[in-house]
């Protein structure tokens, strides 16, 4: 099936958010690139699962902590055509300690992955997007979390300010290049049903959380991604620098 609306690099694609928002997209007719860093299994199945439903996929491998391996991400994603698209995925939590316990290398490794790796995706999206670049223009999507708002005290402070950052770079990038033809935006996830709680140490969370949320559910994977891929679309033409949360109302 060939790309409807051009090509989407999606990082840290091979589960969870990811996954699910690589799946929708290529449904609503963009050729996905998927961004992995170490497990090639899971990212090739989503891969197989997009072109046995008739879409366009790769799966690249690269550390969005290395900016040589962003590069040739975007490098190969150059390869099914025309770059339209970017979702900030990607992303690290540590494991539940108090800001006076965090080490200067957890730190350091938080917002190399959480922030710069954005910036940096961000860059290489929008030599490729802009019309100020000979572009034709596209979405970028990050993906925030409330912890951004609530601080994450006594949990994962770090986190919560790195996603705090990625809200600031959102509007300012979006009102950078609003025109050039790219807009861009942040969808802020609550606590969703994904593997990034047992990778922070604390496979126990949703359960423990789920009263606090005022839905009193935990959300799925997949509703994070329709929202993704309509601030994506044309739908949301008009949208640019905006915050949507997908809480349940937490």
């Amino acid at each position: 099936m060939a790309s409807q609306r051009g090509v989407l690099v999606i990082t840290g694609g091979s589960r969870g958010i990811g996954a699910a928002t690589a799946f929708a997209a290529a449904k609503d007719g963009w050729s996905v690139a998927v961004n992995y860093r170490a497990n090639e299994k899971a990212a090739q199945s989503v891969v197989e699962q997009v072109r046995d439903e008739g879409g366009e996929a790769i799966a690249v491998k690269g550390d969005v902590a290395e900016s040589d391996d962003i590069k040739r991400l975007f490098g190969e994603a150059d390869r099914l055509g025309t770059l339209r698209g970017l979702v900030n995925n990607a992303g690290i939590v540590g494991e539940k300690q108090r800001v006076d316990e965090m080490s200067a290398e957890r730190l350091e490794r938080m917002m190399r992955v959480n922030v710069i790796a954005s910036f940096l995706c961000a860059q290489e999206a929008v030599q490729r997007m802009s019309r100020r670049h000979g572009g034709e223009g596209g979405s970028i999507v990050n993906v925030s979390s409330v912890a951004s708002r609530l601080g994450s005290a006594g949990e994962y402070v770090d986190y919560a300010a790195s996603k705090g950052a990625i809200d600031t770079f959102t509007l300012g990038l979006a009102r950078e290049v609003a025109e050039e033809g790219i807009r861009v935006n942040a969808v802020r996830p609550g606590i969703i049903d994904t593997e990034i709680h047992a990778s922070g140490g604390q496979p126990d969370r949703i359960e423990r959380v789920r009263p606090m949320i005022p839905m009193k559910r935990e959300g799925k994977a997949e509703e994070v991604a329709q929202t993704i891929v309509w601030l994506l679309s044309e739908q949301s033409s008009y949208v640019t620098g905006a915050f949507l949360d997908v809480s349940g109302g937490r």
